[in-house]
């Protein structure tokens, strides 16, 4: 899994999974905007499922969290808010989410973020030994074991996917 494309970016997000030792392909491909995870499996040839989606949250005391999601699945706020507990979950609005982490919308990796913020994780992205996850900008993934996210992220892991 050293498969390292040479025009392959450098941004927060690959060297902190550098510094933490971890192994990771990475795999560019032509961003379209509101394309979401379904151009870039087709352009990486691999199952919708296997890519990652990072979501930026809040609650409702505007307190942002990260959600991990398959790329073909969507998050079930109510769901996700009965779990977390809170009274209530939303997607934040670009802005606040670029704000948040430090990517654009499009890029946001949940690796190297601005700010800390608890992850939650659906748990079924275990059952996958390899996924595909933002590398920190538009058009741009990286390879890695799923279980790797476990100890890097140390995310609390739910059952919201709908």
């Amino acid at each position: 899994m050293n498969k390292q494309d040479t025009r392959a970016p450098e941004t927060p997000a690959t060297r902190f999974l550098r510094q933490h030792g971890i192994a990771f392909s990475t795999h560019l491909y032509e961003y379209e905007e509101h394309g979401g995870t379904a151009v870039s499996a087709r352009e990486l040839n691999v199952s919708e499922h296997a890519v990652i989606k990072t979501l930026v949250m809040e609650d409702e005391h505007a307190q942002p969290l990260i959600v991990l999601m398959h790329g073909d699945r969507k998050v079930s706020t109510k769901e996700l808010a009965r779990e977390i507990p809170c009274k209530h979950v939303e997607t934040c609005k670009p802005e606040t989410a670029n704000r948040h982490t430090g990517f654009l919308v499009g890029g946001t990796s949940p690796f190297g973020t601005r700010k800390q913020m608890p992850v939650y994780m659906e748990r079924t992205i275990l059952d996958l030994p390899l996924i595909y996850i933002n590398g920190g900008r538009r058009g741009f993934l990286v390879g890695l074991h799923s279980h790797d996210l476990l100890r890097l992220l140390q995310p609390k892991l739910v059952h919201v996917a709908n």
